[in-house]
């Protein structure tokens, strides 16, 4: 395939994997009301890292040294991620903490170009504030202060920030498998070891099984090695613009599924997020600058 194909599969595939995070929103608001919010996460990770073993038990062994490093590292963000904003989210209010999440759009090419020595268009930059402020849109409602919750949660958008910019430094296609077992495997540990000094509270019925398994097996299992294999095909930045889709597909499927009314703001929102993803696929990217740096040292 192409250079151009295969950065077109790994576009669609980072869309369709945002569609199945954004798809769990109000799955999870339901399922919420029976089960601890850190003992969904360590579940539902614990059942991805269990699905990824099994259908690649040799994807670990093909590892280099370094790429189990690597994804030691980035499963650590993440879950640390997981945590902060479920503890934010305990402090404000749904919409403040959903946008709040959402500035790893911004933070993720401050630290590629920080890190990586990545130089961002004008086009990008204008790119991403375009996607913020549809995401205000989307996810605002009322005055917004930044206190302990949005706090909390703002580190933990910085960590989701970083996540994306490592994978972008470190993933391989051949070894997106293996990264992605190592990551859920991490993120599985930690929120384990955030809630087990309460017990492990597990669904009670067929109803609520059904969720956990399609939000670890779909949106858990499938979604991060569909991430961390599109990420060795495409930058940061790009890949944080085509995510911050997912308060739009959570709005979608909201409305469609979830009985919500559909209004202008949603609306309006939804097509300046999406008008942000076709700018940075449709105009023409700078090529690397000679000499960049496009990997993290760790």
């Amino acid at each position: 395939m192409s250079r151009r194909g295969t950065t077109l599969v790994a576009t669609l595939a980072l869309v369709a994997m945002t569609a199945s995070w954004g798809s769990t929103f109000f799955l999870i608001k339901d399922l919420l009301d029976r089960v601890p919010t850190l003992d969904f996460l360590a579940v539902r990770f614990a059942i991805a890292s269990l699905a990824m073993l099994l259908v690649a038990p040799r994807a670990l062994g093909r590892l280099s040294r370094d790429s189990r490093r690597h994804a030691l590292v980035l499963g650590l963000l993440y879950g640390v991620a997981q945590i902060l904003q479920t503890a934010g989210l305990a402090h404000t209010p749904a919409s403040v903490s959903g946008f709040v999440t959402g500035m790893y759009v911004v933070l993720t090419p401050i630290f590629a170009a920080l890190l990586l020595r990545t130089r961002i268009s004008g086009v990008t930059w204008g790119a991403v504030a375009l996607a913020t402020a549809g995401l205000w849109l989307l996810t605002m409602r009322g005055e917004f202060a930044l206190g302990y919750g949005e706090s909390l949660t703002l580190v933990a958008a910085a960590l989701y920030a970083l996540h994306i910019v490592g994978l972008g430094a470190w993933s391989r296609p051949s070894e997106a498998m293996g990264m992605s077992i190592v990551q859920l495997m991490v993120i599985a540990a930690i929120c384990f070891v955030a809630t087990v000094p309460d017990g492990i509270v597990l669904p009670a019925t067929a109803e609520d099984w059904t969720s956990m398994l399609y939000m670890a097996l779909v949106a858990g299992a499938a979604a991060l090695f569909v991430q961390t294999w599109a990420q060795a095909h495409l930058p940061p930045t790009r890949c944080a613009i085509i995510m911050s889709m997912e308060p739009v597909f959570a709005a979608a499927f909201a409305v469609a599924l979830g009985g919500e009314s559909l209004t202008s703001r949603l609306l309006l929102g939804g097509a300046m997020v999406l008008t942000a993803m076709l700018v940075v696929e449709l105009v023409p990217s700078r090529r690397p600058i000679e000499g960049e740096v496009t990997h993290l040292t760790v």
